[in-house]
């Protein structure tokens, strides 16, 4: 009887996690597009502390979206294992667990601006010294390395989860071996921004970040 079932279950929880990663990818074009405009895509970062005051609205609005799009993500990832578990059990679990540890991760620094805020107003305060400005400026960008640790160890992980989720879609009726080979393509693609990544190319983080909105399209 569970089983007579499954297929429409099945298809239900799909179509609804299919949905949640569409939104999720487009909410990230927004955003994207949001921060050219309000925030600026070649902020340096010594910027993001002296102009702190005029971004922070429209920084806890980007990190804010930023948080509701891996979200987002995570239901799609949940949504893919319901419809792989049958058909390819070990690489669907191992995808899936991946991909949530990796959207964890990125989660953890998806709000940079809750911890640095309050370093702003001791920075900005009437009373601190340049040894105290010089002090807190070491501090705000110890901050942000643990943030961007965190951004980093999530890009490597995602691409591995891609691989095993599409190695799982290679022999599921719902995806088949075009979109599953297409995925294992985005993973190994993100593996090796990842690795740019970690050898000292930070720029290529954003691209680790396409990767994962067109796998979630």
């Amino acid at each position: 009887m569970n089983d007579s079932h499954s297929g429409p279950r099945t298809d239900s929880t799909l179509r609804w996690g299919g949905l949640a990663g569409i939104a999720g990818s487009i909410l990230m074009v927004f955003t994207f597009g949001f921060v050219a405009v309000f925030v600026g895509m070649d902020i340096t970062p010594a910027e993001s502390l002296t102009r702190f005051a005029d971004i922070r609205a429209a920084r806890a609005v980007e990190n804010t979206l930023y948080l509701a799009i891996l979200l987002l993500w995570v239901l799609h990832s949940l949504a893919l294992h319901q419809a792989l578990r049958r058909t390819s059990p070990t690489p669907a679990l191992f995808g899936t667990a991946l991909s949530i540890l990796g959207l964890v991760l990125l989660a953890a620094g998806a709000v940079p601006h809750v911890a640095t805020a309050s370093l702003f107003d001791l920075y900005q305060a009437a009373d601190a010294t340049p040894q105290d400005q010089a002090t807190l400026v070491l501090v705000w960008h110890g901050i942000e390395a643990v943030f961007y640790a965190l951004l980093y160890t999530g890009l490597v992980i995602v691409p591995l989860a891609l691989m095993a989720l599409g190695v799982a879609m290679l022999g599921t009726p719902h995806y088949g071996r075009r979109i599953g080979k297409v995925t294992i393509a985005l993973g190994m693609a993100g593996l090796a921004v990842a690795v740019g990544v970690l050898a000292g190319v930070p720029e290529l983080a954003a691209v680790g970040v396409l990767i994962l909105l067109g796998f979630h399209l």
